[in-house]
């Protein structure tokens, strides 16, 4: 009678858990917490150091640590490494502070924008549907196949890689290349 007890407490300990682990995702080689905000998970990607950096060097983190919520497009250290030879060097210099936060506020849009709210935003459209950063710029969402791809105002594409990485202020969605702003 006292283990039939003790497996009946066990599986209602296990059926009421919290199912936080069921949206966490592997985001290079780290959990992304749904419970933590975007700062939070991010320090903790070995794909995106340098995106950390950049944001740390731009003054964001107490931003991307608020209330939000934002949707980020967080580009890899591999997208960063496609741009020219000295690029981030350069841009992660105070002196070209605001250069560095137009651009990664490009990767930005105010809101909670998930996958499936990007798909249905394409679909109810031209197949294609604007959104605004919060750098005041456009980015163009287009579906290609099973992929979302995003377009910049100079016509550079990124893909999302790693969609729905939800946050405790937000969503991120992992991409391919840096965007860039006008």
């Amino acid at each position: 009678m006292k283990k039939l007890i003790i497996v009946a407490l066990a599986l209602a300990t296990f059926a009421l858990a919290p199912k936080a682990n069921a949206q966490t995702k592997m985001v290079g080689g780290a959990a992304m917490y749904p419970t933590k905000n975007i700062v939070e998970n991010a320090v903790n990607s070995k794909d995106h150091t340098t995106l950390v950096a950049a944001v740390k060097a731009a003054g964001l983190v107490p931003t991307l640590e608020s209330a939000g919520p934002f949707t980020v497009f967080a580009p890899t250290n591999e997208a960063f490494n496609k741009l020219p030879a000295g690029t981030v060097d350069n841009l992660v210099k105070p002196e070209n502070k605001t250069a560095l936060t137009k651009i990664l506020t490009y990767h930005v849009v105010a809101g909670k924008l998930s996958a499936a709210d990007l798909w249905a935003k394409v679909k109810t459209g031209t197949g294609k549907a604007e959104l605004n950063t919060v750098s005041g710029g456009k980015l163009t969402v287009m579906a290609k196949g099973k992929k979302l791809y995003l377009v910049d105002e100079k016509g550079g594409k990124s893909w999302i890689t790693i969609a729905d990485v939800n946050q405790s202020n937000g969503v991120i969605h992992v991409v391919n290349a840096v965007l860039l702003p006008n």
